[in-house]
């Protein structure tokens, strides 16, 4: 069982910066300045920043939620990191090492470093803390967050819930207290490899189960796809040290589920659209947003044949993305694997 979030009064610890203005970073930075922290919003373009702070919304990635009077948008990083206790990244996967060599020569001792980046590293297939202690070194704390998150629900408060994986106590307990309450509650976890391999396998699963039901497939397919999702990631995940436990929670089975059935991801639509017959860069096209999973199945691929994790959904789908197989093959792969007992 997960631990159980318990009620803090640290919420109005330091000022924080979230770095990288997406829907979720902004929405992330809408919660925590309405749970009351001062909150700084930093995007590297200077032009829209200024927009977004003169408008008081993120119109262009999540309109409709007007930012609290303890939220600022910019675009000095410097500044941001300066003026601010810890830091919360919340940019695609592909940048985070980037940014974090930004933010490096920035950093104060002590000065904690959330993630909130679903995804491994293009190239190496690193998880998320790895990359941290890679650029940052290990001192200082550092954590990472994930779970079933929809940005819009988030930014217009509705009712959330994540894992924050993290090993600093003192961290753990500041972060928490900045974002549990409100509605959002914050499970504490120390499992890092978990936390992240959910995050990131789910986006590849979720395109699948948008074919599935792109091709009109039916409810069974959607269960079954989706059980069988789970199986691998809890496969990859031991295989990685990750407790199963946290993969049947809510950076596992909880953002599975929501990614797979629910047509605000970006994954399951792609799923949807390759389906119909588009390409990946005619569906990037449409949804105007990145989708982590076609750059997660390359890494997950890889990462479950280097560590002889069987993954046969993975497979599929990461070769229907590389246009190796059409999307109808894909499930003719899948649906006439042999026989096996469910728990090999």
């Amino acid at each position: 069982m997960e631990p159980q979030p318990q009620p803090t009064k640290e919420a109005a610890a330091g000022p924080i910066a979230v770095l990288g203005a997406g829907s979720f970073g902004t929405a992330l930075a809408v919660h925590l300045a309405r749970r009351g922290s001062e909150t700084f919003l930093w995007g590297r373009n200077a032009d829209k920043m200024a927009t977004m702070e003169a408008a008081r919304e993120n119109a262009q990635y999540l309109p409709g939620c007007h930012f609290p009077a303890r939220m600022t948008a910019l675009s000095d990083l410097a500044a941001a990191v300066r003026d601010s206790e810890d830091l919360l990244i919340s940019t695609p996967s592909y940048a985070l090492r980037e940014t974090l060599e930004s933010i490096k020569p920035l950093l104060k001792p002590g000065q904690g470093i959330a993630c909130a980046c679903k995804g491994l590293e293009p190239n190496t297939g690193r998880l998320v803390h790895e990359v941290i202690l890679d650029v940052v070194g290990a001192s200082y704390p550092i954590a990472v967050i994930s779970g079933p998150t929809f940005a819009k629900e988030l930014g217009i408060g509705l009712p959330t819930a994540v894992t924050i994986a993290a090993q600093d106590e003192v961290f753990t307990r500041r972060l928490v207290g900045r974002l549990h309450g409100d509605g959002f509650r914050a499970y504490s976890s120390e499992d890092f490899a978990g936390v992240e391999i959910g995050g990131a396998a789910k986006n590849v699963m979720a395109i699948g189960v948008g074919i599935a039901d792109g091709l009109n497939l039916g409810a069974n397919t959607r269960a079954g796809m989706i059980t069988r999702a789970l199986a691998e990631m809890m496969r990859l995940g031991k295989a990685l040290g990750g407790k199963p436990e946290t993969l049947m929670g809510l950076a596992g089975m909880g953002d599975l589920v929501l990614t797979c059935t629910d047509n605000q991801s970006r994954n399951r639509r792609m799923g949807l659209l390759l389906a119909q017959g588009k390409t990946v860069p005619e569906a990037i096209q449409e949804i105007q947003q990145v989708v982590e999973g076609v750059r997660a199945a390359p890494e997950v691929a890889r990462l479950a044949r280097r560590l002889g994790v069987e993954m046969p959904i993975t497979e599929a789908i990461n070769a229907v993305i590389q246009g190796e197989i059409t999307p109808v093959q894909a499930v003719m792969q899948l649906a006439t694997r042999p026989a096996r007992a469910e728990l090999e």
